[in-house]
């Protein structure tokens, strides 16, 4: 077997069992979503009512709206936390020890931003099927056609905590940071509301929702979900992602990055 695929398949079984090891991590990601589902899912569909929104063409309830959004949040919240413990292995050791070996920096970085979209993609599909047991049901051919847009995504907002990983020396300074990536990307995005709603209340606000990537994950996960395919949405996804991963692959340089800035 090849030195590359061997050190894929180590990271994807080291990232494995560290999720297992974490059951707290893993009960977290599905009670966040669940809670916007059951709980707040009721007062804005009390504030916002029915709504006719792509790729539906149909009036629909706002708990199957946001789904796809809270599947978001899943990647989103996951992509951050697999970084977060980035910083944690570079304190300790771990993750010098890891970039120091034969293989080239970028397969390296690419094998765990794969371990940690695949966790990202199994708690997103927990999470749909929990919401299949409350009633809210796709089409059964969307739980497949769903898989790339959930894996591309992943990909994505784990490239974008990998980035921010590595301009970030301490621990402590990367929670902060979370936070403050974290919220606005979900806030402003179409994972709660549609962007025409957006722009109902103010236009630059839908231009910023419109240039958040977050958003076009989740139309790109929306439209998956129901057998659709968006262009436009997987055009800003694969360009995000190529961003976040350039300049993470410049961040983690040890004659750049701050591997060398840490000594």
């Amino acid at each position: 077997m090849r030195p590359a695929i061997v050190a894929l398949l180590a990271i994807l079984h080291r990232e494995a069992l560290r999720f297992l090891g974490q059951r707290g991590r893993f009960i977290a990601a599905l009670v966040r979503p669940l809670v916007w589902l059951f709980v707040f899912a009721a007062g804005f569909r009390a504030a916002l009512g029915l709504s006719i929104i792509p790729p539906y063409q149909t009036y629909i309830p706002y708990e199957t709206y946001i789904v796809p959004g809270l599947c978001g949040m899943i990647l989103l919240f996951n992509g951050m936390q697999s970084s977060l413990s980035l910083v944690y292995d570079r304190e300790m050791g771990s993750m010098r020890l890891l970039l120091t070996s034969p293989l080239p920096r970028w397969w390296l970085l690419a094998s765990k931003l794969v371990a940690g979209a695949a966790i990202s993609v199994l708690q997103a599909y927990a999470f749909l099927a929990i919401a299949a047991l409350y009633g809210i049901r796709a089409p059964a051919s969307g739980y497949l056609t769903v898989l790339p847009a959930l894996f591309l995504s992943g990909l994505m907002l784990g490239a974008l905590g990998l980035m921010l990983s590595s301009f970030i020396r301490q621990l402590e300074n990367f929670a902060g940071v979370m936070n403050f990536v974290i919220f606005p990307m979900f806030f402003l995005s179409s994972a709660l509301y549609p962007l025409w709603k957006m722009a109902e209340a103010s236009p630059l606000l839908r231009d910023i929702c419109a240039a958040n990537p977050f958003t076009h994950a989740v139309e790109l996960i929306r439209f998956a979900l129901y057998g659709q395919f968006e262009p436009m949405a997987l055009l800003w996804v694969l360009l995000a992602l190529a961003i976040f991963g350039t300049v993470a692959l410049w961040g983690y340089d040890p004659a750049r990055g701050t591997l060398t800035r840490k000594g």
